[in-house]
């Protein structure tokens, strides 16, 4: 069984105001309120071993 690991990605200030700025885009043209989550993908040791 594969198993990952998704924590919360630490985003540069500028990295940052692109994803605000995407989730407003998206928000304008979809008429719905839009949140962006970003994750860092990490293998676990069962995923790396398989690999």
């Amino acid at each position: 069984m594969k198993s990952s690991s998704f924590p919360v990605a630490r985003l540069q200030e500028r990295t940052l105001k692109k994803v605000q700025e995407l989730e407003k885009q998206l928000r304008e043209e979809t008429g719905e309120e839009i949140v962006l989550i970003a994750y860092k993908h990490e293998k676990t040791s069962q995923e790396g071993d398989q690999e």
